[in-house]
């Protein structure tokens, strides 16, 4: 089976509902990395504080409190249950647009490695390593811009006209 393309050779209604899915796939992530923004400022000591708490800090604007564990799990299972969903369906749909194997490759296969190294990190740091701040922030920003690739690729793709099939 050729796959390669495949969602050019779409009818115009299915290009639409794909669309409106991506769509609005794409508000839900973007609506979460504002609320990251809101909760840890996007930066390494910002990343710490929020999840270790400030408590030492008497000049904090907003005390936060180190999470607890049940806390922490949820946090970790959740993202990475949904954060792969994500992933897999919008990966579904990349393999199927017209663009070399390699980069068919990298971007569906990255962003599971940006998942377990983000909430991973997130995890492994709240555990003490402190390290892993960098980690967090470098795989998050990866999982993002790589995210948005995809879904620009499929976007540009579902906006072409319908390719003729060859038997």
């Amino acid at each position: 089976m050729e796959y390669n393309g495949l969602l050019l050779t779409f009818p115009k209604e299915i290009k639409i509902f794909i669309g409106a899915f991506v769509l609005i796939l794409s508000i839900g992530f973007y609506t979460g990395l504002l609320f990251v923004n809101e909760t840890s400022s996007n930066s390494p000591s910002g990343i710490e504080e929020n999840y270790l708490g400030n408590e030492e800090d008497e000049e904090a604007e907003v005390m936060k409190f180190k999470k607890g564990e049940r806390e922490m799990l949820t946090i970790v299972h959740t993202h990475i249950l949904s954060m792969s969903f994500i992933f897999f369906l919008l990966g579904g749909l990349v393999w199927m647009t017209k663009a070399s194997k390699k980069l068919k490759l990298f971007l569906t296969i990255e962003p599971f490695l940006s998942v377990i190294l983000t909430f991973g990190g997130i995890y492994l740091m709240w555990t003490g390593i402190l390290w892993m701040k960098y980690v967090v922030v470098f795989s998050g920003i990866l999982m993002t811009l790589t995210f948005t690739a995809s879904v620009l690729l499929v976007f540009f793709q579902l906006m072409k006209k319908q390719a003729s099939v060859k038997l």
